[in-house]
């Protein structure tokens, strides 16, 4: 039976891509782990692999084809012995399909010669392509056990080669759908608000993944996140005379640290000194994370990204700053992979360099604080002796989740990122 392959959720957030480009054309041959195609996604430009063996039978969607639903079809992949005229018996099921749970009913029907194919204890046909069919039958497992990887579920050769045979096992029962969130209000319509601005030039800017994206995150992050913030102003003196003095020791190594690398660094040591805040919200349970694994907002055209620096509690000065320079760098090329931009406790925003005072920056779920740093300004300030004297003074706002952090557990890591930050010295013991 033809395979379709869908168009893949490369991103948490991705909701449908761009097929930028086909790496196979009809009639290749491929097997697993072999590269299809292209795909723009939300976030980036990444590569889509084969999950199974067979040979392309059909491309379903052009290059540079924008707006491909997740899961719709992409293209078919035909097994042994298959042909193109195969696909035309399969592809109209599954296009008049109403629901996936609907096609697969319907498949013991519609795929009556393959009568040999495994049947769960529900009556459910247990979707296995050939060779994993082959592989479980020498190796006796039970398919019925197996959760396969490939399309819509599909058991294939990489989900049998490494399992275990083991007795059979009652499928446990479908659990009840979830209620249906009740949609957000979204305002007057496009249209609606258009009319506004009759006789007024402007220009219209369709909105691409990532823009949709942001917005949606941002939207459910104001309206299910409580925020609370706190906020400290911090002398910065004594990190610039010691940034300086590190940076002409750096010099023949090619390394120049910047405030925002100290900001990170502080960061993710305030995390250990006060564990309790270094967790993240989970629906029903709060994690603490063990490791300070701290995000940072980058800007880039049209969007926003923020790379996970992980463990950089342990991490030198150095190391963090050639990190974050090559993942901003990536960031901005969107050659970033999802798991360097997923994951995390804590995030950093920093819009100092663009001479910002201070701002309130939204977290982003399911961290449980955000650092809003402004620029570091020369004002005058009262000194330790009570004389007016003048330092540099960069303002911070703490964003946090209140389902995670209360005030005063807030205050505490806001407390120990400005003791760090005043002391620089001590974060290298």
């Amino acid at each position: 039976m033809p395979i379709e392959l869908l168009m893949p959720a490369l991103s948490p957030t991705m909701e449908e891509g761009t097929l930028a480009k086909w790496l196979v054309k009809e009639g290749d041959t491929v097997a697993s782990g072999d590269l299809l195609a292209e795909i723009e996604t939300d976030k980036a430009t990444m590569e889509f692999e084969a999950v199974d063996e067979g040979v392309i039978g059909k491309l379903l969607v052009a290059e540079g084809t924008e707006g491909v639903k997740v899961n719709d079809a992409i293209a078919v992949l035909l097994e042994d012995g298959e042909t193109v005229d195969d696909i035309g018996a399969t592809a109209p099921a599954a296009a008049e399909a109403p629901a996936p749970v609907a096609a697969e009913a319907a498949a013991p029907v519609a795929a009556a010669p393959a009568a040999a194919a495994p049947v769960a204890n529900d009556g459910t046909r247990i979707f296995a392509s050939p060779l994993a069919r082959r592989i479980a039958a020498d190796k006796g497992l039970d398919l019925t056990t197996i959760a396969g990887t490939g399309p819509k579920g599909r058991i294939v050769k990489a989900d049998v080669e490494n399992a275990t045979a083991a007795p059979k096992v009652e499928a446990p029962k479908a659990a009840a759908p979830a209620a249906a969130a009740a949609p957000a209000s979204s305002g007057p319509s496009s249209d609606a608000i258009a009319k506004m601005y009759d006789g007024r030039e402007y220009e219209e800017v369709t909105l691409d993944g990532m823009r949709k994206t942001i917005a949606a995150r941002l939207t459910e992050a104001k309206q299910t996140v409580p925020h609370f913030y706190l906020r400290r102003d911090i002398k910065l003196d004594a990190l610039l005379k010691f940034r300086s003095q590190l940076n002409k020791q750096l010099e023949p190594r090619g390394v120049k640290l910047s405030v925002n690398d100290f900001v990170i660094k502080a960061c993710a040591l305030a995390l250990q000194q006060v564990p309790d805040a270094n967790a993240v919200w989970a629906g029903d349970k709060v994690l603490k994370m063990k490791a300070s694994d701290v995000a940072v907002a980058v800007a880039i055209e049209g969007g926003l990204f923020t790379p996970v620096l992980e463990d950089a509690d342990t991490k030198s000065l150095s190391a963090l700053s050639a990190q974050m320079k090559d993942m901003a760098g990536r960031a901005r090329d969107r050659k970033l992979a999802p798991h360097e931009y997923q994951g995390g406790s804590f995030a950093v925003s920093n819009l100092g360099m663009f001479g910002i005072d201070n701002f309130d920056a939204v977290i982003n779920p399911p961290h449980g604080a955000i650092l809003a740093v402004g620029a570091g300004k020369k004002q005058p300030v009262v000194g330790e002796d009570g004389e007016l004297t003048v330092a540099t003074v960069m303002s911070t706002t703490l964003s946090v989740d209140h389902r995670v952090i209360d005030g005063a557990l807030g205050a505490q890591l806001l407390n120990a990122i400005v003791e760090n930050l005043e002391n620089p010295m001590v974060m290298l013991a």
